[in-house]
Protein backbone atom coordinates (compact mmCIF):
# COMPACT_ATOMS: atom_id res chain seq x y z
CA UNK A 1 0.00 0.00 0.00
CA UNK A 2 2.88 2.24 0.83
CA UNK A 3 4.58 1.20 -2.38
CA UNK A 4 1.30 3.02 -4.31
CA UNK A 5 1.20 5.79 -2.55
CA UNK A 6 4.47 7.03 -2.79
CA UNK A 7 4.11 6.09 -6.83
CA UNK A 8 0.58 7.76 -7.14
CA UNK A 9 1.89 10.84 -5.26
CA UNK A 10 4.96 10.70 -8.19
CA UNK A 11 2.61 11.16 -11.03
CA UNK A 12 0.94 13.91 -9.50
CA UNK A 13 4.03 15.79 -9.31
CA UNK A 14 5.01 14.42 -12.35
CA UNK A 15 2.08 15.82 -14.34
CA UNK A 16 1.40 18.75 -12.33
CA UNK A 17 5.23 20.04 -13.22
CA UNK A 18 4.73 20.06 -17.07
CA UNK A 19 2.84 23.46 -17.11
CA UNK A 20 6.03 24.82 -14.64
CA UNK A 21 8.51 22.91 -17.80
CA UNK A 22 6.98 25.00 -20.61
CA UNK A 23 6.49 27.78 -18.87
CA UNK A 24 10.47 27.17 -18.04
CA UNK A 25 10.97 26.61 -21.49
CA UNK A 26 9.70 30.03 -22.93
CA UNK A 27 11.34 32.44 -20.56
CA UNK A 28 14.69 30.47 -18.92
CA UNK A 29 15.45 26.87 -20.10
CA UNK A 30 18.52 26.11 -21.38
CA UNK A 31 20.60 25.22 -23.24
CA UNK A 32 17.80 25.39 -26.11
CA UNK A 33 18.22 25.23 -30.11
CA UNK A 34 17.74 27.49 -32.57
CA UNK A 35 16.92 26.91 -35.84
CA UNK A 36 18.81 28.66 -38.51
CA UNK A 37 17.68 30.16 -42.09
CA UNK A 38 19.50 27.64 -43.88
CA UNK A 39 18.28 24.78 -41.90
CA UNK A 40 21.01 23.97 -39.59
CA UNK A 41 20.67 24.16 -35.59
CA UNK A 42 22.85 26.11 -33.47
CA UNK A 43 22.71 25.02 -29.80
CA UNK A 44 22.88 28.35 -27.30
CA UNK A 45 23.99 26.66 -23.56
CA UNK A 46 22.91 29.75 -21.91
CA UNK A 47 21.20 32.94 -21.88
CA UNK A 48 22.97 35.52 -23.82
CA UNK A 49 24.84 38.33 -22.04
CA UNK A 50 27.14 39.74 -24.65
CA UNK A 51 25.76 39.78 -28.38
CA UNK A 52 27.62 40.65 -31.60
CA UNK A 53 25.61 41.74 -34.59
CA UNK A 54 27.14 41.27 -37.84
CA UNK A 55 24.13 42.47 -39.83
CA UNK A 56 23.35 46.30 -39.46
CA UNK A 57 19.74 45.18 -40.01
CA UNK A 58 19.41 43.10 -37.80
CA UNK A 59 20.90 45.31 -35.10
CA UNK A 60 17.73 47.57 -35.30
CA UNK A 61 15.25 45.22 -34.40
CA UNK A 62 18.05 43.90 -31.77
CA UNK A 63 17.85 47.65 -30.26
CA UNK A 64 14.15 47.90 -30.30
CA UNK A 65 13.97 44.66 -27.90
CA UNK A 66 16.34 45.84 -25.81
CA UNK A 67 18.82 42.87 -26.16
CA UNK A 68 22.29 42.88 -24.41
CA UNK A 69 24.14 43.67 -27.77
CA UNK A 70 27.41 45.44 -27.16
CA UNK A 71 28.92 45.62 -30.82
CA UNK A 72 27.53 45.75 -34.53
CA UNK A 73 28.73 45.67 -38.16
CA UNK A 74 27.91 49.05 -39.42
CA UNK A 75 26.69 50.45 -43.01
CA UNK A 76 28.86 50.32 -46.23
CA UNK A 77 30.00 54.12 -45.52
CA UNK A 78 31.43 52.69 -41.85
CA UNK A 79 28.09 54.33 -40.04
CA UNK A 80 24.55 53.45 -38.10
CA UNK A 81 21.69 53.47 -39.85
CA UNK A 82 20.17 57.12 -39.10
CA UNK A 83 17.07 56.04 -37.61
CA UNK A 84 18.50 54.25 -34.39
CA UNK A 85 21.98 55.77 -34.65
CA UNK A 86 21.31 57.59 -31.46
CA UNK A 87 19.93 54.65 -29.37
CA UNK A 88 22.68 52.77 -30.55
CA UNK A 89 25.27 55.71 -28.78
CA UNK A 90 23.09 55.86 -25.58
CA UNK A 91 23.81 52.43 -25.08
CA UNK A 92 27.52 52.87 -25.97
CA UNK A 93 27.01 50.26 -29.06
CA UNK A 94 30.80 49.11 -30.39
CA UNK A 95 30.61 50.11 -33.79
CA UNK A 96 32.81 47.16 -35.99
CA UNK A 97 33.29 46.75 -39.73
CA UNK A 98 31.49 48.27 -42.76
CA UNK A 99 28.88 45.85 -44.32
CA UNK A 100 30.71 43.83 -47.04
CA UNK A 101 33.33 42.86 -45.08
CA UNK A 102 34.15 40.88 -41.80
CA UNK A 103 37.44 40.98 -39.10
CA UNK A 104 37.89 38.24 -36.96
CA UNK A 105 40.09 40.20 -34.67
CA UNK A 106 37.88 42.24 -33.50
CA UNK A 107 35.16 39.55 -32.52
CA UNK A 108 37.37 37.87 -30.73
CA UNK A 109 37.71 41.15 -29.04
CA UNK A 110 34.65 42.05 -27.82
CA UNK A 111 34.32 38.09 -26.40
CA UNK A 112 30.72 37.99 -27.59
CA UNK A 113 28.49 34.91 -26.37
CA UNK A 114 26.23 34.89 -29.09
CA UNK A 115 27.10 36.04 -32.87
CA UNK A 116 23.76 36.93 -35.01
CA UNK A 117 24.45 36.31 -38.85
CA UNK A 118 22.04 37.59 -41.52
CA UNK A 119 21.20 35.24 -44.74
CA UNK A 120 21.04 37.25 -47.01
CA UNK A 121 21.56 41.06 -47.84
CA UNK A 122 24.87 43.12 -48.42
CA UNK A 123 25.33 42.85 -44.52
CA UNK A 124 25.57 38.84 -44.86
CA UNK A 125 28.18 37.59 -43.23
CA UNK A 126 27.00 33.67 -43.79
CA UNK A 127 30.06 32.97 -45.98
CA UNK A 128 31.91 33.06 -42.09
CA UNK A 129 29.32 31.06 -39.91
CA UNK A 130 32.00 28.41 -39.84
CA UNK A 131 34.63 30.44 -38.80
CA UNK A 132 32.51 32.82 -36.31
CA UNK A 133 31.23 29.73 -34.55
CA UNK A 134 34.44 28.67 -33.25
CA UNK A 135 34.53 31.81 -31.17
CA UNK A 136 30.86 31.48 -29.68
CA UNK A 137 27.67 30.05 -30.77
CA UNK A 138 26.61 31.86 -33.89
CA UNK A 139 22.52 31.98 -35.24
CA UNK A 140 21.29 33.13 -38.51
CA UNK A 141 18.28 34.62 -39.48
CA UNK A 142 17.09 36.09 -42.97
CA UNK A 143 15.09 39.87 -42.50
CA UNK A 144 14.41 39.72 -46.34
CA UNK A 145 11.23 37.81 -45.98
CA UNK A 146 9.65 38.69 -42.78
CA UNK A 147 8.09 41.76 -41.03
CA UNK A 148 10.60 43.12 -37.84
CA UNK A 149 8.25 41.69 -36.01
CA UNK A 150 8.70 37.88 -37.14
CA UNK A 151 12.27 38.47 -36.83
CA UNK A 152 11.85 40.03 -33.18
CA UNK A 153 10.07 37.15 -31.94
CA UNK A 154 12.52 34.80 -33.31
CA UNK A 155 15.86 36.66 -31.87
CA UNK A 156 13.41 37.05 -28.64
CA UNK A 157 13.26 33.44 -28.43
CA UNK A 158 17.03 32.67 -28.87
CA UNK A 159 17.55 35.17 -26.36
CA UNK A 160 15.03 34.02 -23.43
CA UNK A 161 13.31 36.99 -24.02
CA UNK A 162 10.15 36.17 -25.24
CA UNK A 163 7.98 38.05 -22.91
CA UNK A 164 9.63 41.62 -23.05
CA UNK A 165 10.35 41.34 -27.34
CA UNK A 166 6.44 40.56 -27.25
CA UNK A 167 5.42 43.56 -25.17
CA UNK A 168 7.35 45.75 -27.59
CA UNK A 169 5.31 44.25 -30.73
CA UNK A 170 2.27 44.97 -28.61
CA UNK A 171 2.61 48.44 -28.23
CA UNK A 172 3.76 48.96 -31.89
CA UNK A 173 0.86 46.93 -33.43
CA UNK A 174 -1.10 49.26 -31.20
CA UNK A 175 -0.13 51.82 -32.46
CA UNK A 176 0.12 50.80 -35.86
CA UNK A 177 -4.15 49.91 -35.76
CA UNK A 178 -4.54 53.56 -34.66
CA UNK A 179 -3.22 55.20 -37.61
CA UNK A 180 -4.54 52.58 -40.07
CA UNK A 181 -8.30 53.63 -38.59
CA UNK A 182 -7.70 57.48 -39.23
CA UNK A 183 -6.22 57.15 -43.02
CA UNK A 184 -8.29 57.61 -46.35
CA UNK A 185 -6.44 55.83 -49.08
CA UNK A 186 -6.56 57.57 -52.45
CA UNK A 187 -6.30 54.16 -54.72
CA UNK A 188 -5.49 50.64 -52.71
CA UNK A 189 -3.10 48.83 -54.95
CA UNK A 190 0.30 50.16 -55.16
CA UNK A 191 3.83 48.99 -55.78
CA UNK A 192 7.15 50.06 -54.31
CA UNK A 193 10.33 50.85 -56.30
CA UNK A 194 14.00 51.70 -55.27
CA UNK A 195 14.23 54.39 -58.01
CA UNK A 196 17.91 55.38 -59.40
CA UNK A 197 16.90 56.50 -62.73
CA UNK A 198 18.47 55.08 -66.04
CA UNK A 199 21.49 53.12 -66.79
CA UNK A 200 21.24 51.41 -63.72
CA UNK A 201 18.76 48.39 -61.90
CA UNK A 202 15.69 49.82 -59.82
CA UNK A 203 14.88 47.15 -57.48
CA UNK A 204 11.16 46.71 -56.98
CA UNK A 205 9.90 45.27 -53.93
CA UNK A 206 8.22 41.83 -53.90
CA UNK A 207 4.90 41.38 -51.93
CA UNK A 208 6.13 39.23 -49.43
CA UNK A 209 9.03 41.69 -49.02
CA UNK A 210 9.26 43.46 -45.35
CA UNK A 211 7.89 47.08 -46.87
CA UNK A 212 5.19 45.18 -48.46
CA UNK A 213 3.74 43.67 -45.40
CA UNK A 214 3.94 47.08 -43.69
CA UNK A 215 1.90 49.10 -46.17
CA UNK A 216 -0.40 45.57 -46.55
CA UNK A 217 -1.10 45.85 -42.63
CA UNK A 218 -2.11 49.70 -43.67
CA UNK A 219 -4.67 48.83 -46.14
CA UNK A 220 -2.49 48.80 -49.37
CA UNK A 221 -2.48 45.74 -52.05
CA UNK A 222 0.76 45.50 -53.36
CA UNK A 223 1.57 44.62 -57.05
CA UNK A 224 4.58 42.64 -57.02
CA UNK A 225 7.18 43.00 -59.95
CA UNK A 226 7.52 39.58 -62.87
CA UNK A 227 9.98 37.35 -61.43
CA UNK A 228 11.55 37.55 -64.85
CA UNK A 229 12.74 41.17 -64.74
CA UNK A 230 15.41 40.21 -62.22
CA UNK A 231 18.97 41.04 -63.71
CA UNK A 232 21.04 39.33 -61.07
CA UNK A 233 21.53 35.28 -60.99
CA UNK A 234 21.14 35.68 -57.23
CA UNK A 235 17.19 36.09 -56.60
CA UNK A 236 16.54 38.17 -53.22
CA UNK A 237 13.02 36.78 -51.09
CA UNK A 238 12.23 40.94 -51.04
CA UNK A 239 13.31 42.62 -54.42
CA UNK A 240 13.21 42.04 -57.93
CA UNK A 241 16.30 43.94 -59.13
CA UNK A 242 14.77 45.15 -62.34
CA UNK A 243 15.79 47.24 -65.71
CA UNK A 244 14.64 50.55 -65.62
CA UNK A 245 12.59 50.17 -68.68
CA UNK A 246 10.67 47.50 -66.51
CA UNK A 247 8.76 50.36 -64.71
CA UNK A 248 6.98 51.08 -67.11
CA UNK A 249 5.10 48.33 -67.21
CA UNK A 250 3.82 48.64 -63.54
CA UNK A 251 0.08 48.99 -63.31
CA UNK A 252 -1.13 50.15 -59.64
CA UNK A 253 -2.09 54.03 -59.39
CA UNK A 254 -0.19 54.65 -56.68
CA UNK A 255 3.58 54.37 -56.20
CA UNK A 256 6.06 54.33 -52.75
CA UNK A 257 9.30 55.04 -53.52
CA UNK A 258 12.07 53.27 -50.48
CA UNK A 259 14.50 55.90 -49.54
CA UNK A 260 13.05 58.83 -50.74
CA UNK A 261 11.32 62.33 -49.91
CA UNK A 262 8.58 64.13 -51.96
CA UNK A 263 11.59 65.76 -53.86
CA UNK A 264 12.63 62.57 -55.64
CA UNK A 265 9.16 61.67 -55.66
CA UNK A 266 8.81 64.34 -58.06
CA UNK A 267 11.77 63.54 -60.04
CA UNK A 268 10.00 60.16 -60.86
CA UNK A 269 7.10 61.77 -61.94
CA UNK A 270 8.40 64.31 -63.96
CA UNK A 271 10.96 61.41 -65.68
CA UNK A 272 9.18 61.21 -69.06
CA UNK A 273 10.29 57.84 -69.86
CA UNK A 274 8.36 57.02 -66.33
CA UNK A 275 5.25 59.73 -67.82
CA UNK A 276 2.53 56.97 -68.75
CA UNK A 277 2.76 55.20 -65.39
CA UNK A 278 -0.77 55.09 -64.02
CA UNK A 279 0.32 56.40 -60.35
CA UNK A 280 2.40 59.35 -62.32
CA UNK A 281 -0.21 60.11 -64.54
CA UNK A 282 -2.35 60.32 -61.05
CA UNK A 283 0.35 62.19 -59.65
CA UNK A 284 0.17 59.31 -56.36
CA UNK A 285 4.36 59.04 -56.04
CA UNK A 286 4.99 58.86 -52.39
CA UNK A 287 8.48 58.99 -50.50
CA UNK A 288 8.39 56.79 -47.65
CA UNK A 289 11.35 58.81 -46.44
CA UNK A 290 15.32 58.79 -46.13
CA UNK A 291 15.39 56.09 -43.57
CA UNK A 292 13.64 53.45 -45.24
CA UNK A 293 16.34 51.61 -46.78
CA UNK A 294 15.62 48.32 -44.14
CA UNK A 295 12.50 47.95 -42.02
CA UNK A 296 13.11 47.89 -38.58
CA UNK A 297 10.98 48.73 -35.57
CA UNK A 298 12.49 52.38 -35.45
CA UNK A 299 11.97 52.99 -39.79
CA UNK A 300 8.75 51.34 -39.74
CA UNK A 301 7.41 53.66 -36.71
CA UNK A 302 8.86 56.57 -39.60
CA UNK A 303 7.15 54.91 -42.71
CA UNK A 304 3.93 54.90 -40.68
CA UNK A 305 3.90 58.13 -39.48
CA UNK A 306 4.94 59.43 -43.37
CA UNK A 307 2.20 57.91 -44.67
CA UNK A 308 -0.19 59.28 -42.18
CA UNK A 309 0.99 62.78 -43.18
CA UNK A 310 -0.11 61.68 -46.96
CA UNK A 311 -3.37 60.19 -46.32
CA UNK A 312 -4.89 60.68 -43.14
CA UNK A 313 -7.92 62.64 -42.18
CA UNK A 314 -9.19 62.11 -39.01
CA UNK A 315 -6.59 63.98 -36.20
Amino acid sequence: MRMIIVRVVFYIILVLSFPLQAQDKLSGYWPREFVNADGSVTVIPEKPKRILSTSVTVTGTLLAINAPLVASASDGRGDFFQQWKSTAEERQLDKLWPAGSIDLEMVYSVAPDLIIVSYSGGDSAKEQMEALSLIAPTIMVDYGKQTWQKLATRLGEAMGMEESTQAVIADFDEYLDKIRNQLSLPDKQANIISYHGAGIVNPIAKTGSPHAQLLKTLGFEIEGPDPSWETYKDKRNDFVRAHYENLTLLKAPVTFLIVADQNKANKLMNDPVLANMPSVKKKQVYGLGLNSFRVDYFSALEIIDTVSDYFRVHR
